[in-house]
């Protein structure tokens, strides 16, 4: 580690709040607050402006954050209420594929019983691929799928012998206060300051941060969360942005809360609709709103209107606008310098992955750098890992857009003729409709910490998006039926009680 003299505390600067450095300060403290890197204790501060607000766009979560407050030792009932938080088993999809069988499939978190069910699915996929005609509906196969569509909420009794894996929906602005209180009691020094430039030294790092009255923030590690501004990774250190926008045409979004009626489902929904989709976000005393569209084919008046009209909400409601980039640094980790957040990049709400990809990029970042403090190969690895990861993320994300088979507007027909695909994609979209073995590759391209095997299933299948039939298969094939797979799921549902009991 370089910077501070020796046996000094190495000094942590995070620059932005919001969730994503609030989740990087608990996270760091917590790895760092007890025992130091090396021999030597962490100082970590956190520099916000005061007067800047949470963006909120992605208002749900995978899996991943009920893992990250697991590790910091954060019951639910200490921080669920505080954001008005709701339980979430998945995400059910409506009017993408008009072309399938069923208005709407799910996309649920896979869970630890569903290794009872999984090869069943992935076996009827493959008949049905092959042309048989056997059930292939992913909400059939999958238990957060049984609980989503019965309003339960995915806590299993004591006596349950299966880990129920789920994520939540909450009001992000609540979490990130909740988060700095977090932080602050485990050591964290919160400093509330506008900051207008960053000093690089005659080494080339990140010197310090100035803040409006001019005063200097040192630090030997900065944590760039600064948003799409970008202060330290693009505007100083000049790491170049590469953008998405080939392939995910989506660039902006405005939003409309509206009351909550009756109990809260435990799933988001994702409405297609004329130039993009609406998410629906189910909070405990609202629905979060959303319309993600494309400035391409929509305007924003336009696009409000659409949404108004698809809620019911009058037009004295006010609308927030938003407007985004598609893409990710060249580098995450430059210098003495990460990004984290929307500073690092961003990919479209639709699968939740915003906070899932933010302790992606901080966990991994601590193991490299308690590791190998800025050493080269260090950031070298980990650049080339959150990379790819991201580029996973993409791929699954633009698949939604390439397989529609909506074509009421010029947008949805553009989307299903872009062939600004990676060879990522391309090879599993080939393996696939050629019949081979999806699994093998994506163990091949190592998507197993992006997307596993089951999800792209779900979104395949899910789709209604299968090779023609070579010929008139015969024979009972069908994986469904014979397993009794409608009675396990349902009879495992009946030991999960409705979200609205446990709220």
């Amino acid at each position: 580690m370089t910077g501070s003299p020796e046996g000094a505390a190495h000094r942590i600067v995070i620059l932005g709040g919001g969730t994503a450095g609030w989740i990087a300060a608990n996270l760091m403290a917590h790895a760092w607050g007890a025992d130091g890197i090396g021999s030597r204790p962490v100082a970590i501060t956190l520099v916000e402006a005061p007067d800047i607000g949470t963006i909120g766009v992605g208002e749900g979560s995978t899996p991943s954050l009920k893992r990250f407050f697991e590790i910091m030792g954060i019951a639910e009932r200490d921080w669920m209420p505080r954001c008005q938080a709701t339980y979430k088993t998945g995400i059910r999809f409506a009017g993408w594929s008009p072309a399938a069988p069923w208005p709407d499939y799910r996309h649920p978190f896979v869970t630890q019983i569903d290794a009872h069910t999984e090869q069943p699915f992935v076996l009827n996929c493959q008949n049905r691929r092959l042309g048989h005609d056997v059930p292939v509906r992913p909400d059939d196969f999958l238990l957060n799928a049984a609980l989503g569509r019965a309003g339960k909420a995915p806590l299993a009794p004591a006596n349950f012998p299966f880990r129920i894996e789920y994520g939540y929906h909450f009001d992000a602005g609540l979490l990130g206060e909740f988060l700095r209180e977090a932080a602050v009691a485990r050591g964290v020094t919160h400093r509330a300051a506008r900051i207008v430039e960053a000093r690089r030294g005659p080494t080339g790092d990140v010197a310090e941060i100035v803040t409006d009255d001019g005063q200097g923030i040192a630090a030997d590690l900065f944590i760039d969360c600064s948003g799409f501004a970008g202060l330290l990774m693009e505007r100083t250190l000049g790491v170049p942005f590469r953008g998405f926008g080939d392939n995910l045409f989506n660039d902006a979004a405005v939003v409309l809360p509206t009351a909550m009626e009756g109990p809260p489902p435990t799933e988001t929904l994702a409405t297609a609709r004329s130039n993009g989709w609406c998410w629906t976000i189910p909070l405990r005393h609202r629905h979060g709103q959303g319309y993600v569209y494309s400035r391409d084919f929509q305007s924003a008046d336009a696009a409000e209107a659409e949404l108004r009209g698809a809620l019911g909400v009058a037009d004295d409601v006010p609308a927030r606008h938003l407007t985004f980039r598609v893409g990710q640094l060249a580098r995450h980790w430059e210098r003495n310098c990460l990004a984290v957040g929307l500073s690092q990049g961003f990919i479209e709400p639709l699968e939740a992955t915003a906070l899932h990809l933010v302790l992606n990029t901080v966990e991994l970042f601590i193991q490299h750098y308690g590791a190998t403090g800025m050493a080269a190969r260090g950031r070298d690895a980990f650049n080339a890992a959150i990379g790819a990861r991201i580029e996973g993320v993409r791929d699954y994300i633009v698949a939604h857009y390439k397989l529609t088979t909506r074509d009421d507007t010029e947008y949805w027909r553009a989307n299903a003729a872009n062939m600004a695909l990676s060879d990522g994609l391309r090879h599993i979209l080939d393996v696939w409709f050629r019949k081979g073995d999806l699994a093998a590759e994506l163990a091949r391209q190592g998507h197993a910490s992006h997307f596993p095997n089951l999800s792209w299933h779900c979104l395949l299948a899910g789709y209604g998006i299968f090779p023609p039939a070579d010929a008139a298969p015969r024979g009972d094939v069908d994986h469904f039926d014979r397993h009794g797979i409608a009675a396990f799921l349902n009879g495992c549902a009946l030991n999960f009680p409705a979200q609205e009991a446990v709220l």
